[in-house]
């Protein structure tokens, strides 16, 4: 899409010299300032389908919808091609890829220089965060993707607005993206989805707030504002001015009586992070609203306690696994004004992927071909994505946009273990579950019987998201739990996935971990008694409630067994995973697993 050059609506001297100077590297046709609108989105909606790269879904089954599909080599995060670019390498540390940002930047100018011949640039404002809130923060995104530009409207704040908030600060992040597919000649023809399918980097320049990217128009590749800006520059911003940026959900839980208190949730994928920011809970008269279900930015407010924003709009979420059963929340906040990318196309135009509810008798396949469900294959990509509006969430909280945030109460950890880790424990002091959180890890494979599953660790489940080393990301978590102290929320380690020796679940999970939300939310109020055990504090019998629950007293005890031979074997992974963070790893952390080896022993 070509569009003629609109006057700039801002006055900012460092924003207007950003666009004019990467203008005359990029070499676009034209200029296009977002104003955020609705007409703008459906302009962007129609250039994609008059591209080739999207179609509208049938009205009837997901009105105002878009269906698109990638090419089939740029369809999911580039993480060998993410690089963190400060100054000394040694900032980066052994979880990132590195490279000095001096010769980065000559790499990216090389590829950048004439890639937007052709096509629009489109300048984007964008909020990470409510408009004009403390927490939030300011971007500009440069594109030359309609894709990125319809999906950051649903994904943030866009618009004229952003620019009013921004009046003539300097305090915003630059990033520049860019398909990688210049239209150099009358004769070259678009591709449906333009892309440099060999040539794909994500790079971050964390101290002078920038990211660069180019070559995917794909998810987290393109839309700079989510993890590339909300994780990775954002942790930096956040280590330097004293607050945090995490890879967490926010969920509002109410009592019966009414009290409300706001926990904060950290998993690796494939562990419920979203089906718990939108659960229905089956324990009587208590209500789980959405504040956000993956990223909260969190400050200190004036009366010492952490508040927290969601700093983004919408959900990029994983299809494949999203059902009535699963999510029925997410289902219904997908039902309209969406965008879906790589899933099956059904004959009556509507999306189709894998565990969905009904499956059709056939359809068109993300890579165009026949599907059945005799198939050996799938219909959607793995990594298919829905991009939905967050106010479509019937379970959205009134005050997911306040914008002085909400006060979180607790954090939650936890991973995907068949064995070894009960349903829950209780970090004893904020140190300890900075502990717990270092050590979060995952089985990579499932557990022999009575042993211990390969473990990957994923701390605070920021593995690829940290935009320094991790090591000093840890001693930040330190330094703030001794600046807020007893107002620290409570930690705690969850647990949904372990299984008897015999392979079968021990837990139901979904709905049913409202019992352990209840639990943690009268632990918060300190309504619930718990238990000392060598790695933290355990439900005293009968603090959780399993009214009405079908779970034998034999699975119940195998659920909240604590094996010390086991968890001796544990202490030695968790020894050679901290070992990666060198001289960086906070003494702290050092004494706590010296302490839990105590313990144990």
């Amino acid at each position: 899409m070509t569009t003629a050059e609109t006057t700039a609506p801002t006055t900012n001297a460092k924003l207007l010299s950003f666009v004019e100077e990467s203008a005359a590297m990029l070499k676009p046709d034209g200029i296009y300032w977002c104003d955020g609108s609705t007409e703008e989105y459906q302009v962007m909606a129609k250039a994609m389908v008059d591209a080739g790269t999207a179609m509208w879904l049938n009205p009837d089954k997901k009105p105002n919808s878009l269906f698109v599909r990638s090419d089939p080599a740029d369809v999911a995060r580039v993480e060998d091609r993410t690089y963190i670019c400060c100054e000394n390498e040694a900032d980066a540390g052994p979880t990132n890829n590195w490279k000095a940002p001096a010769e980065c930047k000559e790499l990216m100018k090389g590829l950048y220089d004439g890639c937007m011949a052709g096509r629009t640039l489109y300048v984007i404002p964008y909020s990470m965060g409510p408009v004009g809130s403390p927490i939030a923060k300011i971007g500009i995104i440069l594109t030359d993707s309609p894709y990125v530009v319809a999906n950051m409207h649903i994904m943030a704040r866009v618009g004229t607005a952003v620019l009013d908030v921004l009046a003539g600060s300097e305090d915003f992040v630059r990033g520049i993206h860019s398909v990688g597919y210049p239209l150099t000649g009358p004769k070259q023809s678009d591709l449906p989805w333009p892309c440099d399918a060999e040539n794909k980097y994500i790079t971050h320049y964390p101290e002078t707030r920038e990211i660069w990217s180019y070559g995917s128009g794909y998810g987290g590749n393109a839309l700079l504002g989510k993890k590339c800006h909300a994780l990775r520059i954002a942790s930096v911003q956040a280590r330097d001015e004293g607050w945090m940026a995490e890879h967490m959900l926010i969920l509002k839980l109410t009592s019966p009586a009414g009290e409300v208190k706001y926990v904060a949730a950290a998993f690796p994928s494939a562990c419920g992070k979203t089906n718990l920011a939108m659960m229905n809970p089956t324990v009587e008269g208590w209500k789980v609203e959405t504040i956000g279900d993956d990223i909260a930015w969190m400050k200190f407010g004036d009366d010492g306690r952490l508040y927290a924003i969601n700093p983004e709009a919408g959900f990029f979420g994983v299809a494949p696994g999203t059902n009535y059963d699963s999510n029925p929340n997410a289902m219904e906040s997908l039902k309209s004004n969406s965008v879906f990318t790589n899933c099956g196309l059904t004959p009556d135009g509507d999306v189709y992927w894998e565990e969905m509810d009904e499956t059709p008798e056939s359809c068109v396949d993300w890579l165009r071909r026949p599907w059945t469900p005799d198939c050996d294959r799938t219909a959607s990509h793995p990594n298919a994505r829905f991009t939905a509006p967050a106010a479509q969430c019937p379970v959205i909280a009134d005050e997911w946009e306040d914008p002085a945030g909400v006060p979180i109460s607790a954090i939650l950890f936890g991973g995907r273990r068949a064995s070894t880790q009960p349903l829950v424990i209780e970090a004893t002091d904020w140190e300890h579950g900075t502990f717990l959180g270092a050590s979060m890890s995952s089985e990579k494979t499932a557990a022999a019987s009575g042993g211990l599953g390969q473990l990957r660790f994923d701390p605070m489940a920021m593995l690829p998201f940290c935009g320094y080393h991790m090591g000093d990301y840890f001693k930040h978590w330190i330094e703030l739990g001794a600046k807020g102290g007893d107002k620290m929320p409570k930690i705690f380690y969850v647990n949904w996935f372990r299984k008897s020796p015999e392979g079968k679940w021990l837990w139901p999970g979904f709905g049913e971990n409202s019992r352990v939300l209840k639990y943690v939310f009268e632990r918060c109020e300190g309504s619930a008694d718990a238990v000392e055990s060598p790695i933290g504090l355990m439900p005293a019998e009968g603090a959780i409630d399993l009214s009405g629950l079908d779970v034998a007293d034999a699975d119940w005890a195998e659920l909240m067994k604590v094996d010390k031979g086991e968890w001796l074997e544990v202490t030695k992974a968790i020894e050679e995973h901290f070992a990666k963070f060198g001289d960086k790893l906070p003494a702290e952390l050092s004494a706590q697993l010296d302490a839990l080896k105590g313990r144990l022993s």
